[in-house]
């Protein structure tokens, strides 16, 4: 028998209507046709969502699992419950942080083993681009990587090295060959060293200090090179987290030239402000740094719209979690506190409550926060929407109602948040993998059934 799952607001890339959601019979999860619901089968088993809006499942293609090695900081168990409370159904996981990092086949071997068994909802990996690794680079990709990423700076984790211009040259001809993403950690430590200079003695208790450390300069300067880069050597070029709306204006006009460059930004990027950041609150602490109003609004910008325009295709959380001793919470010393954000459980509401202030609907959040991730991740054939033939990944989402941020809401390893005590507008309300629930009303389902998915 077929089920079939209704809302009032079902957001597809054709719009958004009262549909039907209807799954396809004796197949595994796949969405069989989004139809009236005048046009269902008459022996349907029939789910009615009413007033709620149906969200295609997130994609979040910037998260920081660290199993195996830093499970302690997160894992896949922890990491994939708070995916499910925030509406993502599809990780991917960056290679560093964990250990040891994934630069090679058998480090991705054994994150695999890691991962069996404990995922709610689905993973994938990315390969790491490192100092010495060129020669693994081809074999990541046939093992089933969906891309790789680069650090141009110190990562903060002495594992995963960071790249220079001659190792990334050595590089890219393979990348090229791949066919798959390159993501680019585009900050270059020339224009950091120089600001630090001028910085020693400050009070690095202020966030003034930590953000006049981290110019907009590191960030123009590493996206130039990696633009001349990509029309250099025609690979696929992603710019992760982009803070710097400076850099719009040239993103754009490479684009016009045809160069297949992507772009992301975070959610705390474009809610947080520097000038609303208190001294020593080191939970607001990443790479690059949170920056001014105007520069926030500019972000709000640059995002992609329906008619086209915009350069910024997707908001990925960048979700970073760490021990909170690693936040140096009492010392408040934004030098010495770990840089990350983690944000997978609200993630969604807080881009929801600042996008609808702004008039931005929900078929702009199902295009930033699932279509485009999926794209970039090479999985768009199988997620990122409501439509036939692929898996039934949805969230019911209540868009008008509101919750404040506390521990019992996060359900990552270490409850602490950056979004704390603050009021947000949507609720998910249920989160469902290949048509089967896995988060529902606070509670989530006792089997783990998400799996690694893999381009080959």
């Amino acid at each position: 028998m077929a089920h079939a799952f209704i809302a009032d607001r079902m957001v597809t890339p054709q719009g958004t209507r009262r549909a039907a959601l209807l799954l396809e019979d004796g197949a595994e999860g796949l969405i069989r046709a989004v139809c009236e619901v005048g046009d269902l089968p008459a022996d349907a088993r029939v789910t009615d969502f009413g007033e709620r809006a149906l969200l295609p499942g997130l994609v979040d293609t910037h998260v920081h699992i660290n199993q195996p090695g830093r499970t302690h900081w997160e894992g896949f168990a922890t990491a994939t419950r708070a995916a499910a409370a925030g509406g993502y159904t599809t990780l991917v996981d960056m290679p560093l942080n964990c250990l040891p990092e994934t630069a090679t086949v058998a480090a991705l071997e054994a994150k695999r083993k890691a991962a069996a068994g404990q995922c709610l909802v689905d993973w994938a990996a990315w390969g790491g681009a490192v100092a010495d690794n060129q020669a693994d680079l081809l074999p990541l990709a046939r093992a089933g990587v969906l891309g790789f990423k680069c650090f141009l700076i110190y990562p903060g984790c002495d594992g995963f090295t960071m790249i220079d211009r001659e190792q990334l040259e050595r590089a890219l001809p393979a990348i090229a060959e791949s066919g798959l993403p390159l993501l680019v950690h585009a900050e270059l430590a020339g224009p950091i060293d120089a600001a630090l200079a001028t910085l020693r003695d400050r009070d690095w208790r202020k966030y003034a200090t930590y953000l006049a450390s981290r110019p907009d300069e590191a960030e123009l300067e590493a996206i130039r090179l990696m633009i001349r880069l990509c029309r250099q050597y025609a690979f696929r070029l992603h710019i992760v987290h982009l803070s710097t709306a400076r850099a719009l204006r040239e993103l754009q006009a490479a684009r016009g030239e045809g160069l297949p460059i992507t772009v992301e930004t975070c959610p705390h990027y474009l809610h947080f402000a520097a000038e609303e950041i208190d001294d020593g609150a080191t939970l607001l602490k990443c790479a690059p740094p949170i920056r001014g109003r105007g520069n926030r609004e500019a972000l709000w910008q640059g995002l992609t719209r329906t008619d086209g325009g915009g350069v910024i295709d997707l908001v990925a959380t960048d979700h970073s979690p760490c021990p909170p001793e690693m936040k140096r919470l009492e010392e408040g010393r934004f030098d010495l506190a770990w840089g990350g954000i983690a944000s997978l459980s609200v993630a969604l509401p807080v881009v929801w409550t600042d996008a609808a202030r702004r008039g931005f609907a929900l078929g702009d959040l199902a295009r930033w926060m699932s279509l485009a991730p999926a794209a970039l991740a090479g999985l768009g054939a199988r997620v990122g929407a409501l439509e036939a033939g692929r898996e039934a990944n949805f969230v019911v989402f209540d868009p008008e109602a509101e919750f404040a941020v506390t521990p019992e809401r996060l359900h990552y390893r270490h409850a602490i948040s950056a979004y704390m005590g603050e009021t947000l507008k949507g609720v998910v309300e249920a989160t469902y993998l290949r048509g089967e629930a896995v988060y529902r009303a606070g509670g989530f389902d006792s089997e783990a059934r998400g799996r690694e998915l893999r381009l080959c």
